[in-house]
């Protein structure tokens, strides 16, 4: 269960593999960064700094329940998921819904975790999720920790990417079929 406030041309592109970070991004000096890349006509180098600066600040009292420790309670403080992925302008038409359905983000945190998310489930026009990129958490920013994916509506908190490094936005290439001979169901 959870609480949000309210709320205050395509082109042709090679998709590109979830942004995976150098090791010495891990140990450089200076604020955390997270990259968003793929079928973008914009893509960004973000920190959490810039995410409260440029993005209105919406927060998410959540519980969820943690496989390891049980039910866990948080508030969430940071911008809409899709208004920040928005600005850096994915490569579909947005007025052909089945165009932006297409589409897909793939998350990747610094403690070697990843999920992936559909467009349509952040979408106004399908799911409207208000899923965040935490800038801060129980009142506490996370400038030093690195942004955090809030998925709201998830019971269990897989889907919590801590530390984000790199989301990759675009869609899957669906692989030729084929004619292959279909197997004798009487064999």
């Amino acid at each position: 269960m959870s609480r949000l406030s309210p709320p205050p041309h395509p082109i042709a592109v090679r998709p590109e593999p979830p942004v995976r970070p150098a090791p010495s991004d891990a140990v450089s000096a200076g604020p955390r960064r997270l990259v968003i890349r793929g079928q973008l006509h914009r893509p960004l180098a973000l920190t959490v700094a810039d995410l409260r600066e440029r993005w209105a600040q919406r927060r998410a009292e959540v519980v969820f329940d943690c496989a390891t420790n049980g039910p866990q309670h948080h508030t969430f403080e940071g911008p809409l998921l899709r208004e920040v992925i928005g600005e850096a302008g994915p490569a579909f038409d947005a007025r052909r819904r089945k165009d932006r359905s297409r589409f897909l983000l793939a998350v990747s945190g610094g403690d070697g975790h990843h999920t992936v998310l559909s467009w349509a489930e952040l979408d106004e026009d399908f799911g409207d999720a208000p899923i965040l990129l935490a800038t801060a958490m129980d009142g506490r920013g996370l400038d030093e920790a690195g942004s955090q994916l809030v998925v709201p509506s998830d019971r269990c908190g897989a889907r919590y990417i801590s530390a984000i490094t790199g989301i990759w936005v675009g869609t899957y290439a669906v692989p030729e079929e084929r004619a292959a001979p279909v197997p004798d169901s009487r064999t």
